[in-house]
């Protein structure tokens, strides 16, 4: 497989500063929308990046399972990876790309845990599986599939009959309060549009164009 002669010609649409929304957020809420028409299989999958204390880099897909001005919202066991690097390092990173409209959006910023009220509503909105996963998986750390099934069954036999799972103590949610956003449209000849927000203060955002 020759890589270096593998192209692809972006013609889907065009971004200007002008068509743009005045804030990132309704921005990326027309783009979200327009993701979802587009009919993906995970829309609202998004790169996460973070880093750790001794500067170590890391990435992996999660579920954006809410956003608003204040941020964009996303959950997972904070004994993990990514939840242990965000306890020593809260600056991260999220990455969308919707390769079916040509388009990617890049957003950096700090990350806090949301409320515990948030995160047990949330849990208790998910399967019942999800639910099992969740609280027998001791995420991120070395496990066999055979002792990860056995948690699962020994769990699933614990809360059968439809018992309430509760949300475990080291689950939940994170919210990512942007300081950057970027709008990436694919443009023929790679002559990308690229659109910048950026915060000023809480209230205001100055949007400029980067050169591809």
């Amino acid at each position: 497989m020759d890589l270096q002669a593998l192209r692809y010609e972006y013609k889907n649409s065009t971004l200007s500063e002008e068509s743009c929304a005045g804030s990132p957020f309704e921005q990326f809420k027309i783009w979200f929308a327009e993701s979802i028409a587009a009919k993906p299989p995970e829309p609202n999958a998004m790169i996460l990046s973070t880093v750790d204390s001794a500067g170590q880099p890391s990435s992996r897909a999660v579920l954006l399972k809410g956003f608003d001005e204040n941020g964009f919202v996303f959950f997972t066991n904070y004994a993990s990876r990514k939840g242990s690097d965000l306890a020593s390092n809260n600056k991260a990173a999220l990455l969308f790309y919707w390769g079916e409209l040509e388009r990617q959006v890049r957003i950096e910023g700090t990350a806090m845990r949301v409320s515990r009220e948030i995160s047990e509503q949330y849990f208790s909105k998910r399967p019942h599986s999800s639910q099992l996963g969740a609280a027998c998986s001791p995420q991120s750390t070395p496990i066999t599939r055979a002792k990860l099934a056995e948690a699962y069954e020994d769990l699933s036999a614990q809360y059968s009959g439809g018992n309430p799972v509760p949300c475990p103590e080291n689950w939940g949610g994170f919210i990512l309060a942007p300081q950057r956003i970027e709008f990436w449209q694919g443009r023929e000849s790679r002559l990308h549009d690229r659109i910048l927000y950026s915060r000023e203060n809480d209230d205001s955002w100055s949007i400029s164009r980067l050169a591809p």
